[in-house]
């Protein structure tokens, strides 16, 4: 992510007209913009893996399946974020066209660039949706998936995912091995 050159503050909607006519997406926090930066190979090749799947396993079920080219908000004045997938069944973002504000999953595929403010500073706004069940964070540098899953209480619980797991994302009924979501992906180390 590299901060908008351009320190003006926007409001929401303001944010939201401007987008539309970037070439590049921005995501919106407290008034500031920031670019969003493409991603490697690898990380597009496990999203697309994750993404094609959950599209199926999906499909007939009433749910969203999106991807990078979504954002969400977490509430309608924002932040508003790109994750690289997530999926929402809520009937109020049947008919969203800006953004989803109802998600029950989201994934973010992690780089090295990203992947402390993926942790930090997203989670934490994440975590404002009430809708949300799970955060999934995929390693792009060795198999490797983390999953944060909300309990009945309320509480971020995490739940790791190794080679020899399979994953299993409750809030959609969904599981896959490992080797599905890193197939012909070429890892780092």
């Amino acid at each position: 992510m590299i901060a908008n050159p351009q320190p003006n503050y926007l409001t929401p909607q303001d944010y939201l007209d401007w987008e539309k006519h970037q070439n590049i997406k921005y995501e919106y926090i407290n008034g500031e913009v920031f670019a969003m930066t493409g991603g490697t190979i690898p990380h597009n090749e496990i999203a697309v893996n994750l993404i094609a799947a959950l599209k199926n396993h999906l499909r007939g079920k009433g749910c969203k399946v999106l991807s990078s080219d979504a954002k969400v908000g977490i509430s309608d004045n924002g932040p508003f974020h790109y994750p690289d997938g997530m999926v929402t069944c809520d009937e109020r973002d049947k008919y969203a066209i800006e953004f989803v504000r109802y998600p029950c999953l989201i994934v973010e595929v992690l780089s090295p660039s990203t992947e402390a403010i993926d942790r930090g500073k997203k989670f934490k706004h994440y975590r404002r949706i009430p809708t949300l069940q799970e955060y999934v964070l995929i390693s792009t540098d060795q198999i490797n998936v983390e999953c944060f899953r909300r309990n009945a209480e309320g509480i971020w619980e995490l739940h790791p995912y190794t080679e020899e797991n399979e994953l299993y994302l409750t809030s959609i009924n969904f599981d896959c091995t490992l080797e599905m979501l890193y197939e012909n992906v070429e890892l780092s180390s």
